[in-house]
């Protein structure tokens, strides 16, 4: 039996994201879905266009595959925050204008979070259990109020 109760799902969602920079990931992953959305082109006239054409579908498809690469590898993040930006960059010129501008801000802004962020040096600690060290230390402080009335 584990020494710990049973936690529900979504405390362990929370301290699963608490462990990567989960917002940069996923905000670079919505950034190159949302410039794969806003493509007008089928892939039949972009494989007859040429490369140039194929790029507007590789380097999004290439922002999704770096941010979920961030959410489950964080450990390399400063690699792929780097690529993102790069790429994000280059969505300018290829994809409609990085997806009118929404899927290129999105990206930078993503890989901007994802390489800021650094990995906690100690465990994370609840805001009640914080709540009850603070008053604890409170109390610890103030005179005891029944020895001022004495």
């Amino acid at each position: 039996m584990p020494d710990r109760p049973h936690r529900g799902p979504r405390l362990a969602f929370r301290g699963w994201r608490a462990r990567r920079p989960f917002w940069g990931g996923l905000l670079l992953t919505l950034a190159g879905g949302e410039i794969l959305l806003t493509e007008k082109a089928s892939l039949k006239v972009v494989l007859h266009i040429g490369m140039q054409g194929l790029a507007g579908y590789l380097l999004p498809g290439l922002m999704v595959l770096l941010g979920l690469l961030i959410l489950f590898n964080p450990s390399q993040r400063l690699f792929y925050s780097i690529t993102g930006v790069l790429l994000s960059l280059g969505t300018w010129l290829t994809s409609n204008l990085g997806g009118f501008f929404l899927g290129l801000l999105l990206g930078v802004i993503g890989s901007c979070l994802a390489f800021g962020w650094l990995p906690d040096q100690e465990p994370r600690v609840s805001r009640r259990a914080r709540r009850k060290r603070a008053r604890a230390a409170a109390r610890a402080l103030t005179p005891d109020r029944a020895e001022g009335a004495a």
